[in-house]
């Protein structure tokens, strides 16, 4: 009885793992936050180098990590950007590498005045950086089609305005509808599957996407990224005949060539009956394209039925292995940056040392107390030149003085022998002798004796 009352008083810890907690929390966020909105405002925004955009959802009392990975960012109507007010739907997840819960961004609206007209301008700007509005891209249009598809909706004026005129130009010419819906939730996926099925089986020569006029949200579906690539990925050229001629699209600007409105789409394609009727050939391939339209079909009901959620599961999987070597790139970073820190303090400390080993300080003292002594040096002798150069004058002037070419300039004159001596006393009369004079000289002979 003692020890029921023990246990009971002391009850057994139960015990779990950091990542079996984690992984807990995920579970139940998943269960009760699969599919939900947030609005705020987009703060911090950045694309890491695996493609995944990452930011920050506020407002003014509080805050959530939100992550959109790339598969789903290149495929949002309005890329997230700092400061824009967005309406975001998505699921809570948890990282469990790090112990936090975040918002796994899967759509993305533009909330307050001009949304779509912000939308419409960021794609526009992201496709004219590709290129994809350059005319050197745009095919050209055939001149004689002999098969022309169209794309657009099977009810309305469009198509029966459309084949109206092709057919009063020219009778008996193949058109070949892929009904869509041109406005609402399904429009992209019927429009984008249109040029694709055109551009797969390449049935026909070219193909014409055309809606009706409207407003900018009736007109929104042919100012969606997916049906602006579906027309750059078509193999056959495309025409854009959307609205009425005052009304621009994104459709427009990446198609071959844009027809003002259907009607002038269908006089532009068509030329004159005789000219095409020897290309015919329409009724060979017919089977053919039904059999892959049906096939088409039934591709699309299969992935319908669960191959879609696979594919969910398995991006939203690799969407967290790519969000961890995120995570492992960044700490790489900054381990890399302090060993470089860690590397420059060490280098600064050696040389600070090896300063104290340097002899070029010494070298520099020695080598200036030996230009000060050269100095000295040439300063006492060019002062020792200078007395000797006194002395020399001195002695040259008191010498010049005693010089016998002295006398001679006062009007005295030298007598000289005949062996070229001074005459000192008489010399016998008929010798000849020289008179040198302060300016020249002459010769002469002794004539007598006092």
């Amino acid at each position: 009885m003692q020890e029921q009352i023990a246990l009971s008083l002391f009850p057994e810890r139960q015990v779990f793992t950091v990542a079996e907690v984690n992984a807990a929390i995920r579970a139940l966020l998943d269960d009760n936050f699969q599919d939900i909105w947030v609005s705020g405002e987009v703060s911090g925004c950045k694309t890491a180098t695996s493609g995944h955009c990452y930011f920050t959802l506020k407002d003014r009392d509080a805050q959530i990590t939100c992550v959109c990975y790339r598969g789903t960012l290149r495929y949002l109507r309005c890329k997230p950007q700092d400061g824009l007010h967005v309406l975001a739907r998505g699921r809570i997840d948890v990282y469990e590498q790090r112990g936090q819960y975040q918002f796994l961004v899967e759509a993305i609206d533009a909330q307050g005045h001009g949304a779509l007209q912000l939308a419409f301008e960021q794609l526009k700007k992201k496709l004219a950086l590709e290129g994809l509005f350059e005319p050197a891209r745009k095919r050209p249009i055939p001149k004689f089609p002999r098969r022309i598809g169209i794309v657009t909706s099977s009810k309305g004026a469009v198509i029966s305005d459309f084949v109206e005129i092709v057919s009063r130009r020219f009778p008996g010419l193949t058109i070949r509808l892929y009904p869509a819906s041109v406005q609402g939730d399904e429009a992209i996926g019927d429009v984008c599957r249109g040029l694709e099925y055109f551009s797969k089986t390449e049935w026909a020569d070219v193909v014409v996407v055309a809606r009706g006029g409207g407003s900018l949200e009736d007109l929104w579906t042919f100012n969606e990224e997916a049906v602006a690539r579906a027309i750059v990925a078509s193999r056959v050229p495309v025409i854009s005949a959307i609205g009425h001629e005052t009304d621009f699209t994104i459709a427009d600007f990446v198609a071959d060539l844009r027809a003002p409105t259907p009607s002038a789409a269908a006089e532009l394609v068509v030329c004159t009956r005789q000219d095409l009727l020897e290309r015919l050939s329409a009724m060979d391939h017919k089977a053919a394209q039904i059999v892959r339209y049906r096939l088409a079909m039934l591709e699309r009901a299969l992935r319908q039925q669960g191959i879609d959620r696979a594919l969910s599961v398995l991006h939203r999987n690799i969407g967290r292995r790519l969000q961890h070597l995120d995570g492992s790139d960044y700490r790489m970073r900054d381990a890399l940056r302090r060993a470089m820190e860690n590397r420059k303090l060490r280098l600064r400390d050696l040389e600070r040392r090896l300063r104290v080993f340097d002899l070029r300080p010494k070298l520099a003292q020695d080598r200036r107390r030996l230009d000060a002594a050269d100095a000295a040096a040439i300063n006492a002798m060019q002062r020792r030149l200078q007395q000797a150069r006194r002395r020399l004058e001195t002695g040259a002037a008191k010498l010049g003085q005693l010089s016998p070419l002295k006398i001679l300039e006062r009007g005295y004159a030298i007598v000289l022998g005949p062996d070229g001596q001074a005459l000192k006393k008489p010399v016998p009369e008929g010798t000849d002798v020289d008179i040198r004079l302060h300016e020249g000289s002459m010769r002469a002979k002794v004539a007598s004796l006092p």
